[in-house]
């Protein structure tokens, strides 16, 4: 799916709950480096703590991250461009490189009022399983949910 076709019928709007799925330039497994992932983490956090969101589940997977965030005051594009934006400049700054890391645009989905968000929230925190990463979620350490304990 061609980055026009994801923003067609894009609504942002504030307390609202999206799904996000954001993956790497060429899906380079980046996040197969724990301080690598653990800089991604970090940029969650600050945004969450500016207000920008809030985090509600998610994942860091070897190329890509899902995430649960409700939004707070700032609109969805403009948070997943801090998240891009911000990551990307730490880790090529880490890295001594420049270039790409993340792939044009990104996949969401707003959740209706009646959805099941714990099942929502297994489903992303389930992803290392899926992928054959870890036999248990506990194993895996990027991950976090308010509803779910490691």
């Amino acid at each position: 799916m061609s980055y026009n076709n994801l923003r067609k019928g894009r609504f942002s709007q504030a307390g609202r709950e999206y799904l996000i799925t954001c993956a790497t330039h060429r899906r380079i497994p980046w996040f197969t480096r724990f301080s690598l992932a653990r800089c991604l983490i970090n940029v969650f956090r600050i945004l969450e703590e500016e207000q920008a969101a809030l985090w509600l589940t998610w994942v860091v997977m070897p190329d890509h991250f899902h995430a649960l965030i409700q939004l707070q005051n700032k609109p969805l594009s403009e948070v997943v461009q801090s998240i891009k934006g911000r990551s990307a400049r730490n880790i090529n700054r880490l890295l001594g490189r420049q270039g790409k890391l993340w792939q044009p645009g990104f996949y969401d989905y707003a959740l209706r009022k009646k959805e099941d968000r714990l099942q929502i929230a297994r489903y992303i925190v389930a992803n290392p399983l899926r992928a054959g990463l870890v036999r248990s979620v506990g194993e895996y350490p990027h991950w976090d949910s308010i509803w779910l304990g490691k």
